[in-house]
Formats: structure tokens, sequence, C-alpha cells
């Protein structure tokens, strides 16, 4: 491999920012050009996580210096606002953009206000925007300047929905995913919810129903996949362990199948997708931590019309910065699973 582009990771200094920094080390294609962190500006990364220590000595710089020294390829791993404050800018200087905020992912200015409750500052990109799920979306990611790379919640749920819905095999309107995650998916800032007497030998719901906001990004996206509106009864649950999301979804079957007969069909349909693997046996949030692989299994329940979707991927890594990767690779031409762990 002898081509190399310059990357520029905007949020360093949070999980998905330095677990993104650590693929790209290994990355025989990437030279990291700067690392942005605005409240540990002038640190070095391995003083925020000495864990990178021996491994480099990179010093992090403001948002502002960041957009200056970014050339070819910008990872955005900010806050949701934050993220879309820079884009513009970037684009403007001719940069591929990776976005790992929600900035991006809905489709108009409208839905993303109604679920993140702020007025979105570049609409005018919503629509040129590609949404970063490969095994999708590969062909448009190739040709891609702005991607939005999914959340961690509606990845599983769209590899575990997305053949069912394609064949109308489900009805769309009766769909429950009941979701749990480490506590890693709330991110490195300090909140009473993700304290370890908080966390440890408790599982906790939060935001039940339709009010968690990833609900907007998966209707949205599952809807496309049906060709008709999907309406989502959605129950995430923080689990006391660091990273990993295992999705439960029960659906109502429109015919008459089998749990082998939905079995050869997610293997029909990930045929030849390196990193999602269709299994007969139940999936673990264990065999998938720290991969970008994402484990998905389907069961019919006897007598009830009904089936059982589980996927189980790493929030941190197919939920985020190993889904980047993933969509970088694809744009730039480098094999796509380069850099990525397994």
């Amino acid at each position: 491999m002898k081509r190399q582009v310059s990357v520029t990771i905007f949020g360093a200094s949070g999980y998905t920012g330095a677990g993104l920094y650590g693929l790209c080390l290994r990355h025989p294609g990437v030279h990291i050009a700067a690392l942005s962190a605005d409240r540990h500006a002038g640190e070095r990364l391995s003083a925020v996580f000495p864990r990178m220590a021996g491994l480099t000595d990179r010093v992090m710089v403001s948002v502002e210096e960041a957009v200056e020294q970014a050339t070819e390829v910008a990872f955005l791993c900010l806050p949701h606002e934050a993220a879309m404050a820079v884009v513009p800018r970037l684009l403007d200087k001719g940069c591929g953009v990776f976005d790992l905020s929600a900035d991006f992912r809905m489709d108009t200015p409208d839905s993303y206000a109604a679920w993140y409750k702020v007025q979105h500052t570049a609409p005018e990109l919503l629509a040129s925007k590609v949404y970063g799920l490969p095994e999708f979306h590969r062909e448009r990611i190739r040709e891609a300047r702005l991607v939005a790379v999914p959340g961690c919640y509606p990845t599983s749920v769209q590899i575990g929905l997305a053949p069912l819905l394609k064949h109308r095999l489900i009805d769309p309107r009766t769909i429950i995913v009941d979701a749990k995650s480490g506590v890693s998916g709330a991110g490195r800032k300090l909140s009473q919810r993700t304290h370890y007497v908080e966390t440890n030998e408790n599982i906790a719901p939060y935001n039940v129903g339709r009010s968690h906001r990833h609900v907007g990004e998966i209707e949205q996206e599952l809807s496309k996949f049906a060709g008709e509106a999907v309406r989502v009864v959605f129950s995430p649950h923080l689990t006391p362990m660091n990273q990993g999301i295992l999705s439960t979804m029960y659906v109502d079957l429109t015919q008459p199948l089998g749990t082998s007969e939905l079995l050869d069909l997610f293997r029909s349909e990930y045929a030849g997708e390196r990193f999602v693997r269709v299994l007969p046996h139940l999936p673990e949030t264990a065999f998938v931590q720290n991969t970008n692989y994402a484990d998905v299994s389907v069961h019919v329940v006897p007598d009830t019309g009904r089936a059982i979707i589980l996927c189980a991927i790493d929030n941190l890594v197919k939920g985020a910065y190993g889904q980047a990767l993933q969509c970088m690779n694809i744009a730039c031409g480098f094999d796509e699973g380069c850099g990525l762990p397994v």
C-alpha cells in the first residue's frame, strides 16, 4: 500500500476519538495530521489516556487549529451541535468528512429539530450527506464527501431488521426493541447515572417507548427498507459493562416461516459481508467486544406467528469509530477491513 491519506481527528479526548486514533496508528494508509480536544488543548493524548504512553507523544490542539490543519480526511467525534458548526468549513477546504455525531443522520432539518431540540445550522448539507452503514450503502459511500456515521443502537437494529423489512416478512407497525448498552455509550463526561455505585450490579432502563433520540434515526432508516412508515417501541437499558450492545427485537411475521428459513434469508442477505456474522445460536456481547463484527441471529417462536431477532455489536467499534474507519476505507479505496480489529 503506497498511498497515504492525511487524517484529522476532532474530539480525540473522548472514547470514540481515542479509539479511532488507536486504529489509525495501525493503518498503513493513514497519516495523522492533527488531533483536537478543546478542553485538553495543549496536552498530550497519553496524559489523558495513560494507556497511550509509549505509543504516541501527540499533543492535542483546539478545534480551530485542527480545522486549519485539516487537509484530506476529517473524523468528527464531537457532540451534536458542535459538529455541524465545523463541517461546512471542512467541506469548503475539500476534506472528506466522516461525522460520528448525530448532526447529519436525519434527512430533514425539521426531523433533526424534533428529535434533538435544536435548529440545524447547515440544513443545506442534509440532502447531500450519505448515511454510513456500509452493508447497505457501500456504493454511495465510495463517492461521498460527507458521511453520517450511524448511531450505535440504530446500527444493531438495522442489521437485525433490514432483511425482514426488505422482503415484507414482518409487520412494520408492531416492532418492539429491547436494547442493552455498556456504560461507555454515555460518553466520558461525568454524570451521576454513570458513577460506579449507580451502575454496578444494576440494569437501568431509560428513555423508554419513543423518547430516545435514536428512535427518529431508527424509524427513518427502517422505513426506507420497508417502503412504508415504520414505528418502533424502543426500550434501552444501561448495563454494568464497559462496552457492547445487545438489541433484542420482537416482530410479528406476515408469513408462516420457520427459524431455518429465516436464517437462510439472513445468510443470503449478508453473504460476502465480512463484518456481519449470521449465527445459528444466540449472540453475546463478549463475542464482539473490541471488534467490528455484528453478530445476528433470528428465532421463530412456535405457534405465535412471532420471531425474535438478536444483534450484538461493540457500541464503540461497529457502533462508532470502527464503522467510521470502515467507511473511510471504502471512500478512499483501501481494503474495507484495513486497520479494523477482528
